[in-house]
């Protein structure tokens, strides 16, 4: 079979790089697209039925932009659709959460001092709860609670509260935090595949048919655009925290991910008045700089007991401890990673275990086959510059545990 483990990382690597990369193109061209909106200015000169026009510079050339509210009176041959870069960057954010947090659910998903249930049953409440979240939405923008766009941004705000408390009681701490960018993306971008590009096919069909297409598809298409520009800032926040525990392991996790909303709200707010030409609110900026001050205060608290899970083997881990090299590669994890992957570290400027990866117990170990051979392993990331002297002969003993217990 090879190294099966290798190929998996690397399936993981890839899908992530996609990941980023139409997240780029995808929140550019949101940003863009809000900011030129903002800035239209409504000259004289101006064509029948267009709403505002702006001229910009870039590249050595300059960029003469109309923008018409429901459509000009006529339709070019050619019209470029902007929604491939949300619909991939979703896709491959789903092929990020299959792969980490489906496959590795008794792992990575499931946290046995929150809620003990079997991994297929945390998957379940895992896609289930992704689903509700944009039907819910819908629900309520399509309410009479959705004529307000501030009112409804208020009624979401308790909603993604609510949910960011709701999934600290389902799943692991790192979970819960990746779920809430899970929810939130995919409320993003079901807006735009479910109601802005449906609505623009409407006008465009209308404008085809030679009727007049109705103003209110494009009302509501830029009601949904503007969530999604004031959503985008947390949800690149929720996609980044598996890396910090001290964002995602602490008692008020949930609370932390409740205020990141705001500080993404009061950052866009200041970029959308700047864009609109209404004045430089810069207290937008001190209230972010104190928002994240609470932040970083509540993260001080203590750390959620996600280590002691790992009194309880794994499925996976069991077969791992059942091999004949176990109890060596467990010495050398010991011996070289244990200083610092502990409660408490030992090493000098480390306060806290890695990534919240406890590793000083035989159950531990077992549990974290897979990154243990991947970064001590297969490659020398592990331990950093190799501080601890680990041995080439540990290195091979480490991938010669892994294929046994993986049986590749």
């Amino acid at each position: 079979m090879g190294d099966l483990a290798v190929f998996y990382e690397w399936a993981m690597f890839a899908a992530r790089w996609l990941h980023v990369v139409t997240a780029i193109a995808w929140i550019g061209s949101s940003f863009y697209f809000i900011a030129l909106d903002l800035g239209l200015r409504k000259p004289p000169s101006l064509p029948p039925l267009a709403h505002g026009e702006e001229w910009q510079v870039h590249g050595g050339g300059f960029y003469h932009i109309q923008k018409y509210l429901v459509a000009p009176e006529f339709l070019p041959e050619h019209l470029t659709w902007f929604k491939w870069e949300s619909y991939a960057t979703w896709l491959s954010g789903a092929i990020l959460l299959v792969l980490l947090y489906y496959v590795g659910a008794d792992l990575f998903l499931v946290d046995r001092n929150v809620l003990d249930v079997p991994s297929w049953v945390a998957i379940l409440l895992s896609a289930g709860s992704i689903v509700l979240g944009w039907l819910l939405y819908d629900a309520l923008c399509k309410s009479p609670i959705g004529k307000s766009t501030t009112g409804l941004m208020l009624v979401l705000f308790v909603i993604l509260v609510a949910m960011s408390w709701g999934y600290t009681q389902l799943f692991t701490g790192r979970a819960a935090m990746l779920h809430m960018g899970a929810f939130t993306a995919t409320i993003m971008t079901a807006n735009v595949a479910m109601i802005i590009i449906p609505n623009q096919r409407i006008v465009v069909a209308d404008l085809k048919a030679g009727r007049v297409p109705d103003a209110k598809y494009g009302k509501i298409a830029k009601q949904r655009s503007l969530h999604n520009n004031y959503l985008t800032l947390p949800v690149v926040f929720f996609m980044l925290s598996s890396h910090y525990p001290l964002a995602f392991a602490t008692q008020w996790n949930w609370i932390i991910a409740s205020l990141i909303f705001l500080v993404g709200v009061v950052v866009r707010h200041y970029f959308n008045t700047r864009h609109a030409r209404k004045g430089n609110p810069h207290w937008t900026w001190g209230v972010a700089v104190v928002l994240m001050l609470i932040i970083a205060w509540l993260s001080t608290s203590p750390r959620l007991p996600e280590a002691e899970s790992e009194t309880l083997v794994t499925a996976t881990g069991a077969r791992f401890m059942a091999t004949e090299h176990f109890a060596s590669a467990s010495l050398a994890v010991q011996t070289r990673c244990a200083m610092c992957h502990t409660a408490e570290p030992v090493w000098e400027g480390v306060y806290q275990a890695p990534k919240n990866l406890i590793l000083d117990n035989d159950i531990a170990i077992a549990n974290h086959a897979h990154e243990i051979a991947i970064q001590a392993g297969w490659s020398h990331a592990m331990p950093p510059g190799n501080v601890t002297e680990m041995t080439g002969a540990e290195r091979a003993l480490l991938v010669e545990w892994y294929r046994e217990g993986s049986g590749s």
